[in-house]
């Protein structure tokens, strides 16, 4: 990078987009590619690794056109394990074990774990060696590790025809460059561990993470359910301004692993930590639920419940409940009111806004037009369920957000369903964080504010509120107060998403703190190389700086990804207050290279 920094990036670009068409003509799915990592998943082990050999060799092809100092090796590493499903997400051991056989490999080599190569030792005309059993960081038991041996002549076999994919079991395969090992290795972590480097410090009021809660119903696709089950937990619970609740996103790591409480509290800044399972089979339910002191592991309580599904609200206010009782917290006559508050009339309107919500956070349009199906039938069935209005005003304003339309009238039909959410339950927190959303969009600043607001004394512990919050008083010329939201929602949900990154890149940019921008922003492209508002702001505070080559690298960048982008749809689109804040960014885009 230091000697040629669009030469590196069009290299890195050129291989990702080599190793992804491989990935895709063998039937894998990429899942992510963070900074210089990739992971993709895979229905046949067979396919990932004759993927695997197919993009070595042609990476190697490509690399010997170029001098030796601009050459671009890869490591790879495949496992066959488990994985856990959230959207398009994936997470758990199978990942983790991918991950750390790729950092055995060499540069140029593949490594694969010892249920992999099991799988293909007489199925593909290859050689292996076996470099014995490797401890590696975070697994318990070792990893017995087998190195492809990539001799000439040696070919995998062609593509076969499709087979039906299932999901209980997946491959993983990881590539990381090696010109910059250390630092894939760490974006990588951004996405797999919940581990930081050093104890959060407890809050001054009872603070409690609710970790995700296993799926015993032997069907991985009820995942969704138990899912919907802890997400109701944690919001029922952030209600509550006498508690702490760590947001759903920053316990999401922790699901299907055997953790212990000292240790999540260790790594979220909370005493308290609440586990339990759920078992759905037909009408009926099991629920088992037990707190815990994580400080001492000392259980508070230990409760199971048998109902009917009509029940479940029931039972999660039952919990609720039996945590204020054992932290003695006192509800205000609002919160009081709330515990018992009616929501859904019909259980499968219900299930269908859990099944929606789920498509809808594969941001792909695909999904977004399933979760909108569904999320039509919910509020079919149950006219008066807030939630399902508020849920298909989201999936109305993603095609918007993600720039998939550009149609304003979107706009209009988001604010509708959100105003007939609160028209049913004027409690329900996720249409006012949806019309602050959309106010922004439509460039009412107050408004937006006003909504937040609304969020925020509703939910004194929503996340998500906070950033929302955040992220409206900085495009309406109040950055400073929002460095102080964001940076809450940031304890709140310690594992945050790339976008609260972004907000608060965005809020350091427009209160001057340029250096600190950057090196934000680039946090932000760790997480989420294709994220095209940080390459654009990264573009115009590199133009500030007099990097000129670098800001029309970052320009170019941005303009791949978004090739339809022009200052006058800028200037039509960005939500800014402030005409100066405008001019500033329309300015700076320019010098980068935008026409």
């Amino acid at each position: 990078m230091g000697q040629d920094e669009v030469a590196t990036v069009r290299t890195l670009t050129a291989h990702r987009e080599t190793i992804t068409n491989f990935i895709q003509r063998r039937r894998g799915r990429v899942v992510d590619s963070p900074g210089d990592n990739l992971l993709a998943e895979f229905a046949s082990v067979v396919d990932a690794v004759a993927c695997a050999v197919e993009i070595q060799r042609e990476l190697a092809a490509r690399n010997g056109e170029l001098p030796p100092s601009r050459q671009m090796p890869f490591r790879i590493g495949v496992n066959l394990g488990d994985v856990i499903v959230d959207g398009d997400r994936i997470y758990g051991d199978g990942v983790n074990i991918a991950a750390r056989v790729q950092g055995l490999a060499d540069g140029g080599g593949i490594c694969l774990s010892g249920t992999a190569y099991e799988h293909v030792e007489t199925k593909l005309p290859l050689t292996y060696e076996f470099l014995g059993e490797q401890a590696v960081k975070n697994i318990a038991r070792p990893v017995a590790v087998y190195r492809v041996r990539l001799e000439a002549g040696a070919h995998p076999a062609p593509v076969s025809p499709p087979r039906r994919r299932w999901r209980q079991v997946a491959v993983s395969l990881v590539a990381v460059a090696l010109l910059a090992v250390a630092g894939g290795v760490a974006a990588w972590r951004l996405y797999t561990a919940p581990a930081t480097s050093r104890a959060l410090e407890l809050p001054d009021r009872p603070s409690i993470a609710v970790l995700p809660f296993a799926n015993l119903s032997g069907d991985p696709a009820q995942e969704y359910f138990s899912d919907g089950m802890t997400e109701d937990l944690i919001t029922g619970l952030s209600k509550i301004s006498g508690l702490f609740v760590i947001a759903r996103n920053s316990v999401l790591p922790y699901k299907g692993k055997a953790v212990r409480p000292e240790q999540v509290s260790r790594d979220l800044g909370v005493r308290y930590v609440m586990e339990g399972s759920v078992r759905k089979a037909g009408n009926r339910v099991r629920i088992t639920a037990q707190f815990i002191d994580a400080t001492n592991g000392y259980h508070l309580w230990a409760e199971r419940y048998d109902r009917d599904l009509k029940d479940i609200f029931a039972v999660q206010d039952e919990v609720t409940q039996k945590i204020v009782r054992a932290l003695a917290v006192k509800l205000t006559d609002r919160e009081q009111d709330e515990l018992g508050h009616p929501r859904a009339a019909n259980v499968e309107a219900y299930d269908d806004v859990l099944r929606g919500y789920q498509q809808l956070r594969r941001t792909v349009p695909e999904g977004n037009a399933e979760a909108r199906r569904l999320f039509t039938r919910a509020v079919e069935l149950d006219p008066e369920y807030a939630k399902a209005y508020s849920a298909l005003g989201r999936a109305q304003l993603q095609p918007w957000q993600l720039q998939w339309s550009q149609e304003p009238a979107v706009l209009d039909r988001a604010l509708e369903l959100a105003q007939k959410a609160i028209a049913r339950d004027d409690s329900c927190v996720d249409a006012y964080t949806l019309l602050s959303e959309v106010h922004l969009w439509k460039k009412q600043h107050d408004r937006a504010i006003a909504e937040a607001e609304r969020a925020v004394n509703l939910e004194p512990n929503g996340a998500d509120g906070y950033e929302t919050l955040a992220e409206v008083l900085a495009w309406a010329g109040r950055a400073e107060e929002s460095t102080g939201f964001i940076k809450k929602a940031m304890r709140l949900n310690p594992h945050h998403p790339f976008y609260y990154v972004w907000t608060l890149g965005h809020a350091y940019y427009l209160t001057g703190r340029s250096d600190e921008a950057v090196e934000t922003f680039r946090r932000v492209l760790e997480q989420n190389p294709n994220f095209v508002a940080a390459h654009a702001f990264l573009a115009v505070l590199l133009s500030e700086a007099g990097r000129e080559a670098e800001a029309r690298a970052e320009g170019a960048e941005s303009l791949r990804l978004s090739p339809r982008a022009s200052l006058e749809g800028l200037r039509e689109r960005l939500p800014y207050k402030n005409e100066a804040d405008l001019d500033r960014f329309l300015s700076g885009i320019r010098k980068a290279g935008l026409q």
